[in-house]
């Protein structure tokens, strides 16, 4: 549950992609499952604790106060502000002051269905003492989405509209058109103006205000077009969106990453010597499209044997996730790596991260992190690596299951014996899913 209990509702878009197929439709009312997608917004959100929504209207926005009335049908209280000239996702909300107090407020925008746990972004907005929170997540297409640039504490450096500069690599955090905002970000849009919150205030709010980037692998996505509102209407009736909600439990595939997605070059040091194993982004696309989020741990003593800076495995990532996305549209929910080693005394080492930590495997320590952060259900959860400390990572952590693959150094000889072993990546994942099949398929 969520304490903010006031969200602003962006509604005032044309809509013009999706206006021939429902022609004189509002976009908010466009049906999703027989009902108005603005509607499974008000629903959703209302069992979390809103109780007070303020949608901006523009075009058709008489349809949207004539379906909601004044709330009191869905138990909460709805208000509208009616925008005279169209003023942008964020010109509308200079004019809300009076409607919206000294309180903390989210935005959403009302042609987006998802199913968001509020009550943990918001907590996450707290502990950073946040301005501004914007929800991001990896996607699919991150080089033509607006990217989010952050640095290790969440706190955001830059915000890169699209489209992106070939020379530009930064990691895969898309905006993705969630925020919690503190009232004084009020004073930072200009009145009477059409602005965008990505193009025009976000870049420059950076330099202004703490804002935080809150990177969740829950459902959220717009439905700007025909195609992108049937795959919500997909996800919606196969249960996948409420599944995703963190207040779930979640099922994870860990991995580990050289000799499992990337070919091992021996401690990789900077973005050019970083390239996928054959079949490794077709694997991981087929884990997107499951019921599993897919979480990279890695050790990467790069750092402690001064070869880069955590800097140089951020730009390294960075690269992965880009190759990622344009051999076959995948991502991976999250990563977690291990800068440390523990044995010291070497001259070029850098002394700070040579000490025994809990992350690096075969400690469980990432795994556990990752489980902490993502309600992650650990007894039914897989680690595919390459090496035996992946397999132990996996054994302590408590998975279902740990896989070697034969790629990497996956053919060294070991004392330590993984539930199965596999050829590769893919083979991992063949063997995950045709397990998930039979456990989900009627007696």
């Amino acid at each position: 549950m969520t304490a903010v209990s006031t969200a602003v509702v962006l509604a005032g878009g044309k809509g013009t992609r999706l206006a021939p197929a429902f022609p004189g439709l509002a976009k908010p009312m466009v049906p999703v499952d027989g009902i108005p997608i603005a509607e499974h917004l008000v629903r959703t959100y209302a069992a979390q604790g809103l109780r007070r929504f303020i949608f901006t209207l523009g075009h058709l926005g008489e349809q949207l106060q004539s379906h909601f009335g004044d709330g009191s049908a869905w138990g909460v209280s709805i208000d509208y502000f009616v925008e005279s000239e169209p003023l942008g996702t964020a010109g509308a909300l200079a004019e809300l002051g009076n409607y919206l107090g000294n309180e903390p407020f989210w935005v959403f925008y009302a042609d987006t269905l998802s199913s968001i746990d509020l009550g943990r972004m918001e907590a996450y907005h707290r502990l950073n003492l946040a301005d501004a929170s914007l929800l991001v997540h990896p996607n699919d297409h991150p080089y033509d989405s607006d990217l989010v640039d952050a640095d290790a504490t969440g706190r955001i450096r830059s915000v890169f509209g699209k489209p992106h500069p070939a020379e530009r690599e930064v990691r895969n955090a898309v905006n993705a058109a969630l925020y919690l905002f503190e009232p004084s970000v009020l004073q930072h849009i200009p009145h009477g103006v059409s602005s965008d919150f990505g193009r025009d205030l976000f870049p420059v709010w950076v330099e202004q205000l703490r804002m935080f980037a809150y990177s969740s692998p829950e459902y959220i996505k717009d439905m700007g077009n025909p195609k992108r509102r049937d795959q919500v209407e997909d996800a919606l009736r196969s249960g996948k969106v409420e599944a995703r909600n963190l207040r779930n439990p979640q099922r994870a595939v860990f991995l580990d990453r050289d000799g499992v997605i990337n070919i091992d070059s021996d401690l990789i040091k900077s973005p050019d010597e970083m390239e996928l194993i054959p079949g490794a982004a077709e694997a991981i696309y087929r884990l997107n499209q499951s019921n599993f989020i897919a979480v990279v741990v890695t050790n990467q003593s790069v750092v402690a044997r001064n070869l880069t800076d955590e800097a140089g495995v951020d730009r390294i990532h960075a690269r992965m996730e880009r190759l990622l996305a344009d051999q076959a549209a995948a991502f991976v929910d999250a990563i977690y790596y291990c800068p440390h080693h523990p044995h010291g005394g070497f001259p070029e080492e850098n002394p700070a991260y040579k000490i025994e930590c809990s992350c690096r495997k075969p400690k469980p320590g990432m795994l556990l992190e990752a489980a902490e952060r993502f309600n992650v259900n650990l007894s039914e959860s897989f680690m595919v690596g390459d090496s035996p400390r992946d397999i132990e990572a996996g054994q302590a952590a408590g998975l279902a299951a740990t896989l070697r693959v034969r790629s990497g150094h996956g053919l060294l000889p070991s004392d330590v014996i993984p539930t199965a072993q596999v050829d590769d990546l893919s083979a991992a994942v063949d063997w995950i899913l045709e397990r998930e099949k039979v456990r989900t398929s009627p007696e």
